[in-house]
């Protein structure tokens, strides 16, 4: 009786429940999830664009001093290795025995060439002398030719003999300029034997420190040979510098540089001197000249690398992972209240993990850290400040 009471409620309860399930309202769908994505404004920072460089250190100008004359032995050495010496100091002097003999014989000729000087003076004047007289005579005679009193032979030997006599002056006078040149040419020979005497002192063109001594004692002094001694002029060292081709057209004199040798415990300062107007055709690269500050325990021939600050400005900058490509050129990803636009940049100076903008965007604007390497043109996204440094 129970059991048949039950059934009919359980039928009612099974057809009812579907009528209630169809009447329920359906869920609405949630709302999407935006991306988070690591943004960063562009702010204003104090940029440096250097130039690595590295090369050699040499003599800015590097002197060679070989004998003035040729032929003498090599008597005493006076400099070596190392010597810091002034200009005009005697390094080494060379034998003078043979050439103070010559001076010695030039000596003796020009006081036979003075002698000579004197004769031919004397006869200057006998000559001088015996040409008034032939011509008085003549004078006379021709006068009393004129009266009748004088034969005309006589009048002819007068006239002669004062011709002979005015050519003898002529000879005189000949030979006392010959004698007078010939003690100017022993005069001149004496003056060049003193000039050699003076020349057997080898001097220091300039001042600067010696590098290289090939003079021996002993050893004939010639020119033609490797020079006595190599030295650097003032002492003045330069870092040659190999720079990249690409980086050669953002050097100029003036720059500043940095440079380091190999062991050195701290870094030096310099100035490049001159940037060489060639690039090398095998290597492709460039030569700057860098005038070292403090060359003091600096030494010709070190490797060093540099550092040439370039430029430093005050700019506009973005992380260097800001930075995508196109075929427009450089572009940044620009978030705009949470939506992301690509927007074509003109880059400059990179400076470690930073690139300045010189084109495109102004300081304050906000861009994707990462290149928008998940973002595309038109997304809307969740910016999330990347951490400063």
């Amino acid at each position: 009786m129970r059991a048949a009471l039950l059934l009919p409620a359980l039928i009612s309860l099974a057809l009812a429940a579907p009528v209630h399930a169809q009447d329920e309202a359906p869920a609405e769908p949630a709302a999407p999830t935006l991306p988070a994505i690591t943004v960063t404004p562009a702010e204003t920072r104090l940029l440096r664009d250097r130039v690595i460089v590295s090369g050699l250190v040499n003599p800015v100008e590097q002197v060679q001093v070989a004998p003035l004359i040729e032929g003498q032995p090599i008597e005493t050495l006076l400099a070596d290795v190392g010597d810091r010496v002034e200009a005009g100091q005697v390094l080494a002097t060379l034998s003078k025995t043979t050439l103070e003999l010559q001076r010695s014989q030039y000596t003796a000729s020009l006081a036979s060439a003075r002698a000579t000087i004197a004769q031919a003076e004397a006869q200057l004047l006998e000559a001088q002398a015996a040409a008034d007289e032939a011509a008085r005579v003549n004078e006379r005679t021709a006068a009393l030719r004129e009266q009748g009193t004088a034969s005309q032979a006589a009048a002819d030997q007068a006239s002669a003999n004062a011709i002979a006599a005015t050519a003898r002056v002529t000879v005189a006078q000949q030979s006392l300029e010959a004698a007078r040149a010939q003690v100017a040419l022993v005069e001149a020979q004496l003056a060049n034997v003193d000039l050699q005497l003076a020349r057997t002192e080898v001097k220091a063109p300039v001042a600067g420190e010696i590098t290289h001594r090939n003079a021996v004692i002993g050893a004939i002094a010639s020119a033609a040979g490797q020079p006595m001694f190599t030295m650097i002029r003032d002492g003045a060292l330069e870092l040659s510098a190999d720079v990249a081709e690409i980086d050669l057209m953002r050097l100029a004199p003036g720059q500043t540089v940095s440079m380091i040798a190999v062991g050195a415990p701290e870094r030096l300062t310099g100035t490049i001197r001159l940037v060489e107007p060639t690039i090398d055709t095998t290597t492709r690269l460039g030569r700057a000249r860098i005038t070292i500050d403090t060359p003091e325990g600096v030494r010709a021939g070190m490797f060093m690398d540099g550092e040439v600050l370039a430029a430093e400005r005050e700019t506009i900058a973005v992380p260097v992972t800001a930075v995508g490509s196109s075929p427009a050129g450089s572009t940044v990803m620009k978030v705009t209240e949470g939506e992301v636009s690509r927007v074509v940049v003109k880059t400059g100076i990179r400076d470690g993990g930073w690139v300045e903008i010189i084109e495109g965007i102004s300081a304050g604007d906000t861009v994707v850290t990462k290149a928008g390497a998940f973002v595309r043109d038109g997304d809307r996204i969740n910016p999330v400040a990347a951490a400063t440094n």
